[in-house]
């Protein structure tokens, strides 16, 4: 089998290529050139045809070749660490998930597998109520950890919204829920 691609640069040779095609008819052993323009591929031409092969070993020696080429970008792609970790997961939070806290001054610090945009991301409070407020990030913190204060005074369930941009540009959201109660003091 016999494969081959001819590249044209103008219509003119392009006309006369058609025109031989109809007088000369249907080629001996099914071989019939395919004629594209220059850099346009054409989706239907054989990846083999790419290299002019004349033979089947060497067309058999060509797609190794191609196969080592694709696979060599591939394997850097899926081993490259920060890809494979594209969304940011909270790995550690304080308050911790249902836990319950006295009222007063509030330490907020989430921590991620992977470094967080903390200018674009956020922190929302809600409160027992339904009222939510939003928590100031501490711009000096970690490039993993959204940190911040607030105060919680009403005794209840509240939750922690966060929403966080990874550097690799994925979103990902979720919520902390926990409990703030005062202690009862023993006697």
């Amino acid at each position: 089998m016999r494969c081959a691609v001819v590249h044209v640069g103008d219509d003119a040779l392009l006309r006369a290529a058609r025109q031989a095609d109809r007088r000369i008819g249907p080629r001996p052993g099914g071989f019939r050139p395919r004629i594209m323009p220059q850099n346009l591929p054409d989706p239907t031409t054989s990846i083999m045809a790419k290299f002019h092969c004349l033979t089947k070993s060497c067309q058999k020696r060509a797609a190794r070749v191609f196969a080592v080429l694709l696979a060599v970008p591939l394997a850097a792609v899926a081993l490259t660490p920060g890809i494979a970790r594209a969304h940011a997961i909270v790995v550690a939070a304080q308050p911790a998930v249902n836990s319950t806290v006295a009222p007063g001054e509030l330490e907020i610090k989430l921590e991620f597998n992977s470094r967080v945009d903390s200018k674009r991301s956020r922190l929302i409070l809600q409160r027992p109520d339904g009222i939510e407020v939003a928590v100031v990030l501490a711009p000096d913190g970690p490039s993993g950890v959204l940190a911040g204060h607030a105060l919680v005074t009403d005794e209840g369930r509240w939750t922690l919204h966060w929403q966080a941009l990874s550097l690799d540009g994925h979103i990902t959201r979720g919520e902390v829920s926990f409990s703030v109660r005062r202690v009862a003091q023993a006697p």
